[in-house]
């Protein structure tokens, strides 16, 4: 078979295992295990995030080993994770122990059995971005791996923002079901038409500085718990 064969079965293999979790809360973690069951030579995987304000964070480690190495990074502000987060590009290092664009880091790793590393950018957003981070306790395991782990890593950025998606509809959805039965309990409640019920929600959310969606859940709760008036409602001071 043939390496762009072996490519090719690899990114079908790899989809089809996204694909089969396209809901998960833990989508990173479903990325960073296939990274190191799947692509070769890759021993330990997690994802560094750059939030807007420059602080990284690590998610998904498959090895407490990984971790260390991601916070060693970030501590001495250099390393493929941080490069590859901050410029949206590919950084190997197929040998980075001895790697001068990194000679603080590189000891760090080596003491740590990592011999090779790469790094890949996977997403971005106006709040933040994000790489792969592929780590390998063989010398050169990097060298000839670019084609393969940016293929992987097209993958793994649908599937989160794929994600991503999934999330906020949900959240929309959950939103918009709440308002509609604080509605129809604050009509029921109070004798209103359903324009006035919905303008008096509105009007409690600006008066208690609460988010018409958190308002519209406690009536819900505090209705369903026959309570005389909701906490929301009572503690606006607010009648209709």
């Amino acid at each position: 078979m043939s390496k762009e064969t072996e490519s090719v079965a690899l990114m079908r293999d790899v989809a089809a295992s996204l694909r089969a979790h396209p809901e998960d809360a833990d989508t990173l973690e479903i990325v960073t295990r296939l990274a190191s069951d799947k692509l070769p030579n890759v021993d330990f995987a997690s994802i560094s995030v750059i939030s807007a304000d420059g602080t990284l964070k690590t998610f998904a480690p498959t090895d407490e080993v990984i971790t260390q190495a991601d916070s060693v990074q970030y501590e001495l502000g250099e390393g493929p994770c941080i490069e590859a987060a901050r410029s949206g590009k590919t950084v190997c290092a197929a040998h980075v122990g001895s790697d001068e664009r990194w000679p603080g880091y590189g000891a760090k790793a080596a003491s740590l059995g990592i011999a090779g590393q790469m790094a890949v950018h996977i997403y971005a957003t106006r709040s933040s971005s994000a790489a792969l981070n592929l780590y390998s306790a063989t010398e050169g395991a990097f060298e000839d791996s670019t084609h393969i782990v940016e293929l992987f890593a097209s993958q793994a950025a649908v599937a989160l923002g794929f994600s991503r998606s999934i999330e906020t509809l949900k959240a929309a959805l959950g939103a918009r079901n709440a308002i509609g039965l604080a509605i129809g309990m604050t009509m029921e409640r109070y004798g209103l038409d359903e324009q006035r019920a919905f303008n008096f929600l509105v009007r409690v959310s600006q008066t208690s500085n609460v988010k018409l969606r958190v308002v519209a859940e406690e009536v819900v709760e505090q209705a369903s718990a026959g309570e005389a008036q909701p906490h929301a409602t009572a503690k606006a001071g607010t009648r209709p």
